[in-house]
């Protein structure tokens, strides 16, 4: 059943700001996201630079994964500090300050020191660093999510806020296009003697030029909800909102389990199925460019059937074809590098029924005045638990030989997922008169 929401008329003057202001908050998340997911795309070349010698192959990358899954242990403190932030001094302030905060960390992991230079202190700074660069990401879901989902255009918020995972996915597909771009350039051995470091710098130097875009941004929080009580507060989450938190976290595990799986951990798998590096970067550039194209047609679809129609959706898609598509059809066209693409796009496909959506279904959840704070939280929990360790806890599950035990783990999830999905309201229960 469609689900119908007046659509208001705008004057063109106010349309078009309204619309700038999305692409100003998207344009930050792209640059946020990009310099997060370098690390993914440029693992395999700074492994050895930062690790013990001494070190088999397996333990080197579970290390190195391990340390990519515990900067998401960062994202609930980045939320509730970011969160916090935007729910008391506005969105834009803790945008700007969260953009900030990943420049200077992307810096950093530029200069990182290797394992010859300083032996054991090398993987402890890349721990650090990688830290930072989490706490920074934790400020900028939910702050983005929030403020997009209320300065976009009412009967059109699937359509308006699924470009912040346009620009989630957009910094992937950059980080591997670079990745792709590097290798035409520079030998593997180029990039594993230093050449690494280059898409960091990279990295930050866009991160300064969005900080200034940001800097323009249209505020959407009142002087009224910032200085409301217990506004941005955990004591006020937990105290009146703790069943809307519960019921985020759990179709938030799935969703970012179901992502981190199809989009991260996906490029080892194809890897191991005995694809050159050279060829699964052009397969994952592809793939990831059609799911970003993607994300506005199921963010039309879902202001037509309701978010909770959309969340059923994938929930159902992903835990049928999952297992099938990964452990059956995978291996069996591992001769064929466009047979294995399409069936990652597929897969891509039934996500972005969740990934068009994800933010505005959170803001939907929550009242203005903690809507930041309760977005990013549940949002990190979830993803902190779930999404940031599927890598490190399938290639774990892969050296002790019982690889497919992960991807029934992750029906599992979705089967939960479902049934946290089928509690969704059908009508927005905040944002529906908001702005």
């Amino acid at each position: 059943m469609s689900q119908q929401i007046e659509t208001p008329q705008y004057h063109p003057h106010e349309k078009r700001n309204r619309i700038m202001s999305i692409v100003g908050a998207a344009s930050g998340n792209l640059v946020e996201w990009f310099d997060f997911y370098i690390y993914a795309a440029f693992a395999i070349y700074f492994t050895h630079a930062l690790t013990a010698p001494d070190m088999s192959d397996s333990t080197k990358a579970i290390y190195v994964w391990g340390v990519f899954a515990a900067s998401f242990f960062m994202r609930p403190i980045g939320s509730w500090l970011f969160g916090w932030i935007g729910d008391t001094y506005g969105r834009k302030n803790s945008m700007v300050i969260s953009i900030s905060l990943m420049a200077f960390s992307s810096f950093l992991f530029a200069a990182l020191p290797t394992y010859d230079q300083v032996g054991m202190a090398a993987p402890f700074c890349l721990l650090a660093v990688r830290l930072l660069q989490g706490l920074s990401v934790g400020g900028e879901y939910g702050t983005v999510a929030t403020y997009m989902s209320e300065i976009a255009l009412k009967g059109q918020r699937g359509f308006y806020s699924s470009f912040q995972y346009v620009t989630l996915a957009g910094g992937q597909l950059l980080a591997s296009a670079l990745g792709v771009l590097l290798l035409a350039l520079m030998s593997k051995e180029q990039l594993m003697d230093g050449g690494w470091r280059i898409p960091f710098v990279i990295g930050g130097i866009v991160a300064i030029l969005s900080l200034f875009a940001r800097r323009h941004l249209k505020e959407t929080l009142s002087k009224d909800e910032a200085s409301k009580e217990g506004s941005g507060s955990l004591r006020e989450l937990f105290k009146n909102n703790w069943r809307t938190f519960l019921l985020v976290v759990g179709y938030t595990s799935a969703g970012s389990l179901c992502f981190y799986l199809i989009t991260v951990y996906s490029k080892t798998y194809i890897t191991s199925l005995g694809f050159t590096d050279k060829t699964v970067g052009y397969m994952m550039t592809f793939a990831l460019f059609i799911f970003m194209c993607v994300q506005p047609l199921f963010g039309m679809l879902a202001d037509r059937i309701g978010r909770r129609t959309s969340m059923m959706l994938f929930s159902i898609c992903c835990a049928v074809f999952i297992y099938p598509v990964m452990v059956l059809a995978m291996p069996y066209f591992h001769n064929s590098a466009i047979m294995v693409t399409l069936l990652l796009i597929f897969l891509m496909l039934c996500l972005s029924f969740y990934t068009s959506i994800s933010g505005l279904v959170k803001a939907e959840m929550f009242p203005s005045h903690i809507r930041a704070l309760g977005v990013g939280f549940a949002y990190a929990v979830g993803n902190a638990i779930f999404g940031g360790s599927a890598p490190a806890v399938a290639l774990k599950l892969k050296d002790v030989g019982h690889e497919n035990t992960f991807f029934v783990y992750v029906v599992i999830m979705l089967i939960i997922c479902l049934f946290c999905s089928m509690r969704l309201p059908k009508e927005p229960k905040y944002l529906h008169h908001d702005h």
